[in-house]
């Protein structure tokens, strides 16, 4: 089981404003041509079978540590020993715009970030793929994510069939409550507004964080929302702001709101809630009636990576379903393997088998048929609706 320390940055905090990096999202989503780059000036000489070797950049406490020696991976380990490819494992990425913001200049430029493999939130993901700015990848060499990725992650909307990205987690935005606070159940998106939750209610403040559940909290297919649909929730949520409702607008802050009492009922990510129950059994993380968001963060080889071969192999190794089942005992995010749940369920211990029937990590059907993969913010209307969201959301 991963450490019960809560991580201290958000791995899903995002949008904070029309800054650099996102000004430069649009821009170039809209197709600026010196932005773009074409299939053919993607690929660098793949230097695989003679440097045995990858630079990988990651989130902060996303990948599976020892307990006792924190600063050793076991499953990274494991993979350097088995296939003699050495990873320099950096966790650089906080935020996907800072991230988008310090690699952009190269990428346009048609120049090599210095990275194999990276990990993005897919909404981030749909504008690199827009941009030209990943590779597909060579599903020959992985056969592993070719049988085992999660049959409901294998197709989003802005990389059909999966080409140019691979899930590396999963998870769910659903809303978090504390029972024993609340004295009863919250079921319902609606049940955030309740009198007597006044001012101790938080939503996320990133606009591709929040506006997928509170839409389906109004019944709308999030696979095929429209600009109504959002301005209607916007439309609601300044009401709640005015009211008071509203405590504030939060990243992974919520975390600490919530377990101090501060705040009763939030948006939270599935996640890191199941690392909150280890402390405090009364609270509870639920899919609404309404449905949920199902979201992942994946992983892609941006253009002119000179370890392409390397980095899909490692990418297949982790779509080992023992693998898999090791790495998601520890963060508690959505697998992607479904099939590692079989593993989990046949261990020795407890713990393990006990986390093979949550499903939070391995959603059963019932959970599943209320999850829905949101449609992307196309670039023609990030602008607009990051205006409005921000202004919401005083950021």
């Amino acid at each position: 089981m991963p450490p019960k320390t809560l991580p201290p940055l958000s791995r899903r905090t995002l949008l904070r404003a029309l800054g650099s990096g996102t000004a430069l999202g649009g821009l170039a989503g809209c197709g600026v041509p010196a932005a773009y780059v074409r299939p053919g000036d993607r690929a660098a000489a793949d230097l695989s079978s003679t440097e045995q070797r990858l630079n990988w950049a990651n989130w902060p406490l996303y990948i599976d540590t020892d307990d006792e020696h924190p600063s050793r991976r076991p499953t990274l380990e494991a993979f350097e020993k088995r296939t003699g490819i050495s990873v320099e494992y950096i966790e650089e990425i906080n935020d996907n715009d800072e991230f988008f913001g310090k690699i952009s200049p190269a990428l346009m430029n048609h120049q090599s970030t210095g990275r194999d493999l990276i990990v993005v939130s897919d909404w981030m993901s749909a504008r690199f793929v827009r941009l030209g700015w990943v590779q597909e990848m060579d599903r020959v060499r992985q056969p592993n994510v070719t049988r085992y990725l999660d049959p409901q992650l294998r197709s989003p909307a802005f990389d059909p069939g999966r080409t140019c990205t691979v899930p590396w987690q999963s998870g769910i935005t659903g809303i978090a409550y504390n029972r024993r606070r609340t004295g009863r159940e919250i079921r319902q998106v609606s049940d955030l507004w309740a009198s007597d939750l006044k001012g101790r209610v938080t939503l996320l403040s990133g606009l591709d964080e929040a506006f997928a559940l509170l839409m389906q909290g109004n019944g709308v297919d999030i696979t095929r929302w429209t600009a109504d649909d959002f301005h209607t929730v916007c439309d609601q949520v300044e009401k709640q702001v005015k009211g008071g409702q509203i405590r504030r607008f939060t990243g992974n802050d919520y975390i600490k709101d919530l377990s101090s009492g501060d705040v009763l009922a939030c948006q939270a990510y599935s996640g890191d809630v199941i690392q909150l129950q280890a402390d405090d059994p009364d609270i509870e993380f639920v899919v609404p009636d309404e449905g949920a968001e199902l979201w992942a963060e994946s992983l892609m080889i941006p253009n002119l990576a000179r370890h392409k071969a390397n980095a899909e192999r490692l990418i297949d190794y982790y779509y080992d379903p023992e693998v898999a089942a090791e790495l998601a005992a520890w963060v508690n995010y959505v697998c992607p393997v479904p099939a590692a749940r079989d593993v989990l369920a046949s261990a020795k211990d407890e713990e393990s088998a006990a986390l093979a029937e949550n499903p939070l990590i391995f959603p059963d059907k019932e959970m599943r048929s209320r999850l829905a993969i949101a449609r992307d913010i196309g670039s023609d209307e990030r602008v607009e609706f990051s205006k409005r969201w921000n202004r919401i959301a005083g950021l």
